[in-house]
C-alpha cells in the first residue's frame, strides 16, 4: 500500500512501520499456530479473546493467544523461518523500466542510462544468527543453501539535444546474469531475474563473504553524434552495470568428538566436544534420551525489509513490503544445559566451554526471551552419565537447521577406565582441644594411592583439568604422593570427608566419588575427661567453700547457745 507520494525529486515520504501479518491470514505454508511463533520482534500488546473476536470477527488458537502476549522460544532451530521466507519471497516483485524498487538499506548505483540500480540479498538460508556476546553476532549458514535477492533498476532516457527531431526510445533491457560469489570466486550462477533464488555449495568452512552479483544491460535508440555535434541519423546505444551486495557469514560445519567411560555400576559416561555452538546430542537410536547445551532459539523478521522505496524520474515513495524474510536466532538461555527425560534420563556430570559476556544488548527491542543476564559458559563440551548409550546412534545436532553430525570415534584414545575409590579417615592424635585426622585415598582395584596434588599428572587432553580434591568441614584438601592428607580440627562434631574426583575425561584411570565419616569430641580422650573434672571442680568450688563455712559457724556457736538465743 502506498502511504504518500510527493511530487518533488529525491524526496522520500514518511517511512511505513510495517507490522507482521496476522497469523492465519496469509497462505505462506504455515498453520496459524506456526506463523504465530515467528514474530519475536512484534509489540506484545496482549488483548483478550473477547476483544480479539470483536476486532477481527474470529477466534484465535491457544498458541496464537500466548504469542500475542509474549515470544515463543524453541529447543531446536525450527523450519518455520525458512518455510515462511521461501513462500513469502514469491510476493516480492520489481517494477517496470521507469521505476526502481529497493529496500531502504540498498546500495544504489547509477550510470549513463541506468539509474538506482541495485542487487540486495533478501535471505540466505538455512542459517541462524548467533548471539554470542556484545559485538559478536555471526550469521551461521549451512554449506549447502539458497540465496534469494532483489535486483532492480530504472532506465534513464536522455533529453533530446540541439535541433534534432530524433527521439530517444528504449529498445530492450534485461538482467543478463546473476551470480553468487564466495570471497570473489563464483560458486553459482543463473540466468537473469529480478528475484533470483540461487542454490549454492561452499566447500570451505569458517568465515567467508558471500556476494550476490547481477549484470544489467540497457539498449536505447537515439540520435547519433559526429564530432560532438548532433546529427539527424539514428543509432543504438548500450550501457551495462554490475551491481552487488555482500554479507559476512560463518560456514557452519560440525565435527564432534566423543569420549567414553564405564562406571563401576555399569553406567556409561559420554562426553562430546564441538568447537562451534551446537544444540546437543542423542544417546539412543530412538532419540528418547538426549542432552541439550546452553543454546535456545527464537525467530524474528529482518526489519530492514519492512518497507520498500519506489523511485522514478521525479519522485520517491515508501510502501509496505509484501515480502518479509524471517531468520532463526540462537541465544544462551538462563535455563542452561538440560538432559531429557528429566526423570530417569541421563545425568549431566560436567560441562566445558568459553566464558562469555551476556549478549542481551544484541537481542533488540520487543524480544521477550530468557537470555542469560550475566557471563555464561558456551558448553562446547557436555559430559553425561546414563544407563543406556548406543554409541553407533550417537548424533550431534547443530544450531543451523538440518546441519547434524555423527560423532567421530577417536579409537583407543576415547576410552577411559573409571574405577572405584576408597576413602578412609582415622584419628592420628588428639588432646582436649583438637585432633589430627589422617585421610587416605586409594584405588580400590589396585590399592595404589591416589595423589591429588601431583602437578606432573598431565591431563590427557593437554588442558588444565584438575584431578580432584577432598572436602571435610569447610576445608578443601589434597592428598600427597602417598595418597595421604592430614587435617587438624578443633570443634567437636561429626565430620564427613568427601572425595570430589576430577573429570574422568582428562585422566586414565579416573575415579568415582567416595565418602568417610569420623566423630570427635574431647570426652573421647583421658585428657578430655581430666579437663572436664577440673572444669567442673572449678565451677563447684564456691559451693563447697560456702558449705564448709556454714558448718564451721554451727560448730563454734554450739547447739545449747543456739537454743538459748532462740528462746530469749
Amino acid at each position: 500500500m502506498v502511504v504518500a507520494v510527493l511530487c518533488v525529486t529525491s524526496v522520500v515520504t514518511g517511512l511505513v512501520t510495517a507490522a507482521p501479518p496476522r497469523p492465519g491470514t496469509e497462505d505462506n505454508g504455515l498453520s496459524e499456530n506456526e506463523s504465530a511463533t515467528l514474530w519475536s520482534r512484534d509489540a506484545d500488546d496482549y488483548i483478550t479473546q473477547d476483544e480479539y473476536r470483536q476486532r477481527f470477527g474470529t477466534n484465535r488458537s491457544a498458541v496464537h493467544q500466548v504469542a500475542n502476549g509474549t515470544d515463543i522460544t524453541f529447543t531446536r532451530p525450527p523450519a518455520t523461518a525458512a518455510t515462511w521466507t521461501r513462500n513469502d519471497f514469491e510476493d516480492l516483485n520489481a517494477s517496470g523500466p521507469d521505476t526502481s524498487v529497493h529496500p531502504p538499506h540498498a546500495e544504489l548505483e547509477s550510470g549513463v542510462y541506468i539509474e538506482d540500480a541495485h542487487a540486495t540479498i533478501f535471505a540466505a538460508q538455512p542459517s541462524t544468527r548467533g548471539h554470542l556476546e556484545p559485538g559478536k553476532t555471526p550469521l551461521y549458514v549451512a554449506s549447502n543453501g539458497t540465496i534469494r535477492g532483489l535486483v532492480d533498476y530504472r532506465v534513464r532516457l536522455p533529453n533530446t539535444a540541439g535541433n534534432t527531431t530524433t527521439e530517444w526510445s528504449l529498445v530492450e533491457h534485461d538482467i543478463t546474469a546473476v551470480r553468487v560469489q564466495q570471497d570473489g570466486k563464483t560458486i553459482a550462477e543463473t540466468n537473469g531475474s529480478h528475484t533470483p533464488a540461487i542454490d549454492y555449495q561452499i566447500d570451505d568452512d569458517g568465515r567467508v563473504t558471500l556476494t550476490l552479483e547481477a549484470d544489467i544491460r540497457v539498449r536505447l535508440k537515439g540520435p547519433q553524434t559526429s564530432d560532438g555535434n548532433a546529427s539527424t541519423s539514428v543509432g543504438y546505444h548500450e550501457a551495462t552495470r554490475t551491481v552487488s551486495d555482500s554479507i559476512a557469514v560463518e560456514v557452519y560445519d560440525l565435527a564432534a568428538y566423543s569420549y567414553y567411560a564405564e562406571y563401576p555400576d555399569g553406567d556409561t559416561g559420554v562426553a562430546v566436544f564441538q568447537s562451534e555452538p551446537w544444540q546437543g546430542y542423542t544417546l539412543t537410536e530412538s532419540n528418547n534420551k538426549s542432552v541439550r547445551g546452553v543454546w535456545r532459539f527464537y525467530t524474528a523478521r529482518n526489519t530492514s525489509w519492512d518497507t520498500l522505496i519506489r523511485s522514478n524520474r521525479t519522485e520517491t515513495a515508501s510502501v509496505a513490503s509484501d515480502a518479509i524474510p524471517v531468520y532463526v536466532h540462537a541465544y544462551p538461555s538462563e535455563i542452561g544445559p538440560r538432559a531429557e527425560p528429566v526423570r530417569g534420563g541421563p545425568e549431566i556430570t560436567d560441562t566445558w566451554g568459553e566464558e562469555r559476556t551476556t549478549p542481551r544488548p544484541t537481542i533488540g527491542e520487543n524480544v521477550t526471551i530468557g537470555v542469560v543476564n550475566q557471563s555464561y559458559m558456551t558448553t562446547a563440551g557436555v559430559a553425561v552419565r546414563a544407563e543406556t548409550v548406543d554409541r553407533d546412534a550417537l548424533q550431534v545436532a547443530g544450531i543451523v537447521r538440518g546441519v547434524n553430525a555423527s560423532v567421530t570415534d577417536l579409537g583407543g584414545r576415547s576410552a577411559r577406565q573409571l574405577r572405584q575409590s576408597s576413602l578412609t579417615v582415622e584419628t592420628l592424635r588428639q588432646n582436649q582441644s583438637q585432633t589430627t585426622l589422617r585421610i587416605e585415598l586409594q584405588d580400590t582395584q589396585t590399592n595404589a594411592p591416589i595423589a591429588l596434588n601431583d602437578s606432573e599428572r598431565q591431563s590427557l587432553l593437554g588442558t588444565t583439568l584438575h584431578g580432584g580434591y577432598i572436602t571435610i568441614g569447610d576445608r578443601r584438601i589434597e592428598t600427597n604422593a602417598s595418597g595421604v592428607a592430614l587435617v587438624t580440627i578443633d570443634e567437636p562434631g561429626i565430620y564427613t570427608a568427601r572425595y570430589h574426583p576430577g573429570s574422568w575425561l582428562g585422566y586414565n584411570p579416573a575415579y568415582v566419588s567416595d565418602t568417610a565419616t569420623v566423630r570427635w569430641h574431647p570426652l573421647t580422650t583421658l585428657e578430655g575427661w581430666f579437663a572436664l573434672f577440673v572444669e567442673v571442680g572449678w565451677q563447684l568450688l564456691p559451693f563447697f567453700v560456702m558449705l564448709y563455712a556454714g558448718k564451721r559457724i554451727l560448730r563454734m556457736l554450739g547447739p545449747e547457745e543456739i537454743f538459748q538465743r532462740n528462746h530469749d
